[in-house]
C-alpha cells in the first residue's frame, strides 16, 4: 500500500460519524495544549515580547500586491520587486499595534477593588487536577507571563513537620514544599522589580497570593515565618496607610493600588464565627467531564473526603497577613443583596465557584456588581473541571469579578481571552465605569454596534508536523464573545479555505503558496455595545477526512482595536509567538 493510502486509510479509521464520541469540526476551537517555560502570552505580559522578534517577521508577496491593490501603499513602499526584502514602510506596518490600550485603563490611582487582576487557579499544578505533578517552576512560568494573582494549597508535612508541603489534597497529585514556592515567587519578584521601567506595561505591580490554609496552628506558625523570611519586606504585612485607615469599608477610602506599590500581599481564609461552612465546592448534580470511569471515582473520592474535612480555624499571626483581602465563602445572599457581607470583615473578598455565583445570575448581575465596586471577588472553577479546564471569565468580569481564576495549564479559549484583556498592562486593568464606585452595576445600554474585520491574508502560517505543508487549507474563523451571552454563543464567521490553483490566472490575487495564504473577505457582526466584548481568531485548515486543526489564535478586546490597516502576531497553542502574521483592518461603527 502506498504512503498515500496508508495516510487516508488511517483517517478513515478514525472517522466514525455515528459514535457516541464523533466530534463536531469545531469541538477543538476552545482547546489548547500544554504551556511551557517558552509560554510568554496568558496574563498580558505577551505585549512584552513582540519586539524582540518582530524583525523575524516578513510580509509575503501576496500582500505586498494587496497593500498596492488596495492603496494602502505604494509599489516602492510595499517592495514588490524587493523579494523578501522588508522596506522600511513596511517594517513600520508590522510595528504598529493592533491594539492600544488606554492609559486610563492602567492609572494606578484608583482603588483596588476597580481592578480586573490577572489570576491563577491551582498555579503549582501542571496538568491533571486529581493526577497531575505539582511543581514550583509553574509559578515562575504563570508570573513571568503576566499573572497578578496566584494560589497555593498548603498542607502539614507529616515527613517535615517544619516545611509544609504544596499538593491537591485527597488526591494523587504530588507536593512540593512551601518554602521552594515562596523561593521561586522571591525570585520572579525580584526580575520583575529590576527589569521594571516607568512605562505602561513594564511596570512592577503587586502580587496576590490566595492562600488556601489545611495546616493545624503549627503548621499555619510555619508558613507565616517561612513567608516573612523568604520575602522579607517584600511581604505586605501591614496597612499602607499607619492610622485611622478604613479602606474597604463603603464609609472610608480604599487603598489604591499605587499606595499597595510592589509588594507581595496575601489573600488570607476568614471564617465567620458561628457559621459552619460547606467545604463541597460545587452542587451534586454537576456533570463531570468526559472523564474515564477511574477519573469519575477519583473525582467523587476527593469530594467526599473533602466534605468530610473539618474547617480549620485561623491563628491570629496568619489572619494578620490578610492586610486587604479576607477570603469567605458566603453562606447567605446578603453581601449582594444588603450591600454588606452578615458579620463579615471589612476587608472581605467573595470566594465563590463559578457554579455558586451562575446560580444567582443573571437574576441579581446587578446587585453583584455593585458589590463588586466596593469590595473584591474571586471566583473559582467548579469542582468537576478535573482536567484543568477553564471557566469563562467574560460573563464573571461583566459583574465586576476581579479575581477570575483560571487553569494556567493550558492555552485554551479563557487563556486566549485572558491574554486579550491584559495584554500591555501590568496584570491590573481599571474596570468600567459602571462597574466601579458610583457606577450603575450594568455594562449594557442597549445601543447596538457594528463589527467589521476585513482580513486580507496571512504570511507563513504554521503546518501541523503530520500535514504537508502544500496540503493545508487555511481558513480563518472567528468569535465575538460577550459578557451578556451566557447561554448560547453569537454566530462564527468564518472565511472560505485557502486554495491555491495550480493555473494561476484562474485566481484574482497572486498564487502564493498555502502558508501565505489571502482571502480578501470581510466579516460582520452586530452587537450590543459593552466594554467587555472580545474577539478569537482562529486559523484553521480545512480538513476533509479529520477534525479542523487549530493553526494559529489571537484575541483582542474590542475596545482596544486601532483604525485602519496592521498586522496581528499569531500565538500557537502554546501561547508562543509564531512567525504567523495577519493582514487585518477593523472598523466599529455605532448602528
Amino acid at each position: 500500500m502506498s504512503e498515500a493510502a496508508e495516510s487516508l486509510t488511517s483517517r478513515l479509521a478514525g472517522l466514525n460519524p455515528f459514535s457516541k464520541g464523533a466530534k463536531h469540526e469545531d469541538s477543538n476551537d476552545d482547546k489548547g495544549e500544554e504551556i511551557t517555560a517558552n509560554t510568554v502570552a496568558g496574563g498580558g505580559h505577551g505585549a512584552r515580547q513582540s519586539g524582540i522578534t518582530k524583525n523575524q517577521l516578513r510580509v509575503s508577496h501576496a500582500l505586498k500586491s494587496f497593500l498596492v491593490e488596495n492603496n494602502v501603499m505604494s509599489k516602492r513602499d510595499a517592495g514588490l520587486s524587493d523579494g523578501d526584502e522588508t522596506t522600511p514602510a513596511l517594517r513600520d506596518l508590522l510595528d504598529k499595534p493592533h491594539i492600544n490600550v488606554p492609559a486610563y485603563l492602567t492609572d494606578r490611582s484608583y482603588p483596588l477593588p476597580e481592578y480586573f487582576i490577572s489570576s491563577s487557579h491551582n498555579t503549582y499544578l501542571m496538568a491533571h487536577q486529581l493526577f497531575g505533578e505539582s511543581s514550583s517552576e509553574a509559578y515562575k512560568i504563570v508570573l513571568g507571563a503576566g499573572a497578578r494573582c496566584v494560589e497555593i494549597d498548603a498542607w502539614d508535612n507529616d515527613e517535615n513537620v517544619d516545611e509544609p508541603k504544596v499538593t491537591h489534597g485527597y488526591t494523587l497529585v504530588s507536593h512540593i514544599s512551601f518554602r521552594s514556592v515562596c523561593e521561586v515567587m522571591r525570585d520572579a519578584f525580584d526580575k520583575e522589580v529590576a527589569e521594571a521601567v516607568p512605562e505602561q506595561g513594564r511596570r512592577a505591580a503587586p502580587i496576590l497570593l490566595s492562600l488556601e490554609n489545611h495546616c493545624n496552628p503549627s503548621g499555619q506558625l510555619r508558613l507565616v515565618q517561612i513567608m516573612k523570611e523568604v520575602w522579607g519586606d517584600r511581604l505586605l504585612s501591614k496597612a499602607v496607610r499607619e492610622e485611622g485607615h478604613r479602606e474597604e469599608q463603603d464609609t472610608g477610602e480604599h487603598v489604591t493600588l499605587e499606595e499597595l506599590g510592589a509588594k507581595i500581599g496575601v489573600i488570607v481564609e476568614h471564617h465567620i464565627p458561628g457559621i459552619i461552612e460547606d467545604n463541597e465546592d460545587d452542587s451534586d448534580h454537576d456533570e463531570f467531564e468526559d472523564e474515564t470511569e477511574e477519573q469519575r471515582k477519583a473525582q467523587k473520592a476527593y469530594k467526599d473526603k473533602k466534605k468530610a474535612a473539618p474547617v480549620t480555624i485561623i491563628i491570629p499571626e496568619l489572619a494578620a497577613l490578610g492586610v486587604y483581602a479576607q477570603s469567605v465563602k458566603p453562606t447567605d445572599n446578603s453581601w449582594y443583596e444588603q450591600q454588606a457581607l452578615t458579620n463579615g470583615p471589612d476587608h472581605h473578598l467573595i470566594n465563590i465557584s463559578e457554579s455558586k455565583l451562575l446560580a444567582v445570575m443573571p437574576g441579581a448581575s446587578t446587585k453583584i456588581a455593585r458589590h463588586n465596586a466596593h469590595h473584591l471577588m474571586r471566583v473559582f472553577p467548579k469542582g468537576t473541571r478535573i482536567s484543568s479546564a477553564n471557566l469563562d471569565p467574560v460573563r464573571f468580569w461583566g459583574v465586576g469579578a476581579h479575581i477570575c481564576a483560571l487553569n494556567w495549564q493550558t492555552f485554551g479559549a479563557s487563556m486566549q481571552i485572558n491574554e486579550a484583556l491584559f495584554s500591555g498592562s501590568d496584570g491590573y486593568v481599571l474596570k468600567p465605569e459602571a462597574l466601579r464606585a458610583g457606577g450603575s452595576g450594568k455594562l449594557s445600554d442597549g445601543r447596538k454596534k457594528s463589527l467589521r474585520l476585513h482580513i486580507a491574508g496571512a504570511t507563513e502560517v504554521p503546518c501541523p508536523e503530520k500535514l504537508d505543508a502544500d496540503d493545508i487549507k487555511p481558513y480563518v474563523t472567528c468569535m465575538l464573545v460577550h459578557p451578556d451571552d451566557l447561554e448560547k454563543a453569537l454566530p462564527k464567521r468564518k472565511t472560505k479555505p485557502y486554495h491555491q490553483h495550480k493555473l494561476g490566472f484562474l485566481h484574482k490575487h497572486d498564487n502564493p503558496p498555502p502558508t501565505d495564504p489571502i482571502w480578501d473577505e470581510t466579516l460582520e457582526w452586530e452587537f450590543e455595545d459593552n466594554e467587555m466584548a472580545f474577539l478569537r481568531i482562529l486559523i484553521k485548515s480545512d480538513e476533509s477526512f479529520a477534525t479542523n486543526p487549530v493553526l494559529c489564535v489571537a484575541a483582542v478586546r474590542i475596545m482596544y482595536i486601532t483604525s485602519g490597516w496592521s498586522f496581528i502576531r499569531m500565538l500557537d497553542l502554546k501561547g508562543r509567538e509564531t512567525k504567523c502574521s495577519l493582514l487585518v483592518k477593523f472598523d466599529v461603527v455605532n448602528v
